[in-house]
């Protein structure tokens, strides 16, 4: 076997790991057992747990990247871009579920990894959002604002339409509600004018 595909299996072995057991439970000879190499195999490519992690998260992040670049089409109205971009986001969440244990592990033990790689996940997000929101002042399709403080809403919005609702209710929310309340709350506002 060659080692770019050792390298790649133990990536996927330890992918699967960290999404099923969390960081903290995840160990560099459950990594070995699942990609069946040997332990020493895995420090020849990575020296630490910490730096195997990394790789990871480094690795998934480049992926929401490229999930949020195709979200975004040049000329299209700022609402529409925000609503396939949070979408495609919902989508990669789903399909990431390393992300969604490391947010687990971090409300239930507060590891510090898993509390970093959320941070990192949320950061490329906030960005992107923040990028968004300040071409849609730019264009006059939406009120001066602070880029941030709105930036930092929709994602906390987002995830607690998408993930938090799911804790207190047994349905959860379908993509067109979740739009529609999108809508509401930051395309027309909560405010009666009438």
């Amino acid at each position: 076997m060659a080692a770019i595909d050792r390298r790649s299996l133990i990536l996927k072995a330890a992918t699967q790991a960290f999404a099923q057991f969390g960081y903290k439970a995840t160990t560099m000879d459950l990594v070995s057992k699942i990609a069946n190499v040997g332990k020493g195999t895995i420090y020849t490519f990575f020296k630490t747990k910490e730096e195997l992690f990394d790789e990871i998260v480094r690795k998934a992040l480049h992926e929401l990247q490229v999930v949020l670049d195709e979200g975004m089409h040049e000329g299209e109205p700022f609402f529409d871009n925000l609503f396939r971009v949070l979408s495609a986001l919902l989508e990669f969440r789903s399909d990431h579920e390393l992300f969604i244990k490391l947010q687990q592990e971090v409300q239930h033990i507060g590891t510090s990894q898993a509390l970093e790689g959320t941070h990192r996940l949320e950061g490329v997000v906030l960005d992107y959002l923040r990028g968004h929101i300040v071409n849609g002042i730019e264009k006059g399709e939406i009120k001066p604002c602070d880029p941030d403080i709105v930036a930092y809403t929709i994602l906390k919005l987002y995830i607690a339409l998408t993930s938090d609702w799911n804790k207190f209710h047994k349905e959860p929310l379908t993509k067109e509600q979740i739009q529609q309340h999108f809508i509401l709350f930051f395309a027309e506002g909560l405010r009666y004018s009438g």
